[in-house]
């Protein structure tokens, strides 16, 4: 049995501009912005998984059942778990990265369209292949993942004019993955904070670049955060395990520049340091039954951006996250395990705080 983060007694908000909420007073009510708009900057891969009794040591070869073939990649999931969570609040997520022409990109442009994402900043490169990802799976849940980024390299500058394009049509929420290279994050970084009106941005450092290249990203001052205990050690440069080391080392990636914080740390729940409130927190876990925590990690992801954009109060949108990644954790399979509001009630008993669009 894995947990992730438990619900605690929060209130809902609702910001009343995104001025006021990122800039500088804080007002909320409980209603959705009928006008927010999603935008994923990542990766899009074919993952290719196979379950097996126990993960192999370095060096063993194991033997696992049949080959399964599933849209993934972080950004593809992220943006899926935004689509099916805000999808009756009207937010709208549109997808910006790289396939190869190939039959997996046609594969994966297709699926997110399934799912209601504008995969219409899909650039499809020539002569790049789509990015592959190799999971194994154990029968705990737990997986070793290797990716093969292909066509997710060639993301560039032609990817971050697509941000703000048609013409005006800025998202409210920008959300950026680290499978794509670090020059991306950065340039989209440097966009976002300089439109008008200003996108809040929430980057998710996974996997962690360099030491080096991270700390660059922070001085570009992302709204929030979102790592886990490993890739804060990687850009800590020291161990983090546990809640409360995940809570100092949120506290610490706040002073390294960024706007907010959470260190997820699995089993343990989840750690945040909010810096403009300012607070602290930490959010135990939730008790589930694991089949499959591969796509937990981007339905925390998507859930707390859906969150944000719907003007939720940060306390409340990590809780909400944290009971969408245990729900994922759930059910097989990366993006069909993601969860939809009333999956989440039925798995953890926590009742998904984004009102539907009236």
């Amino acid at each position: 049995m894995l947990e992730f983060g438990s619900t605690a007694t929060l209130r809902t908000y609702r910001r009343t501009s995104r001025e006021d909420a990122w800039g500088g007073r804080r007002e909320y009510r409980a209603v959705v912005d009928p006008f927010a708009r999603l935008t994923v900057l990542g990766s899009l891969n074919m993952d290719i998984s196979v379950t097996v009794p126990t993960l192999p040591a370095p060096g063993a070869t194991v033997l696992g059942g049949g080959a399964t073939f599933a849209p993934g990649g972080k950004g593809a999931n992220q943006a899926v778990a935004a689509a099916r969570l805000g999808a009756e609040s009207g937010i709208r997520v549109r997808m910006v990265g790289c396939v190869g022409d190939d039959d997996f990109g046609r594969t994966l442009k297709a699926s997110l369209s399934r799912e209601g994402v504008d995969d219409s900043a899909v650039r499809t490169v020539p002569g790049a292949p789509t990015g592959i990802a190799m999971i194994t799976v154990d029968q705990a849940g737990e997986n070793i993942i290797t990716v093969a980024p292909g066509a997710n390299r060639e993301v560039g500058q032609q990817d971050i004019a697509a941000l703000g394009a048609p013409a005006g049509d800025l998202p409210s929420v920008l959300v950026i993955s680290a499978e794509v290279p670090v020059q991306a994050i950065r340039a989209a970084l440097a966009g976002a904070g300089s439109a008008a009106p200003r996108a809040l941005t929430v980057v998710n450092l996974a996997p962690a670049p360099p030491q080096e290249e991270a700390a660059a990203i922070l001085t570009q001052h992302p709204d929030w955060l979102v790592v886990n205990e490993s890739e804060a050690a990687a850009v800590l440069a020291r161990p983090v395990s546990g809640l409360q080391e995940a809570a100092r080392a949120a506290a610490d990636l706040v002073k390294a520049g960024a706007g907010n914080a959470v260190v997820t740390a699995g089993a343990a729940g989840a750690a945040y340091q909010v810096a403009r409130e300012p607070s602290s927190g930490t959010v135990p876990a939730f008790a589930v039954h694991a089949r499959d925590t591969v796509g937990a990690g981007d339905t925390f992801v998507g859930a707390l951006a859906v969150s944000l954009a719907a003007g939720i109060s940060p306390a409340e949108a990590i809780t909400a996250a944290s009971a969408a990644a245990a729900t994922a954790a759930t059910r097989p399979g990366t993006q069909a395990g993601m969860p939809r509001p009333a999956d989440i009630s039925t798995a953890t008993g926590y009742e998904w705080p984004v009102p539907v669009a009236g």
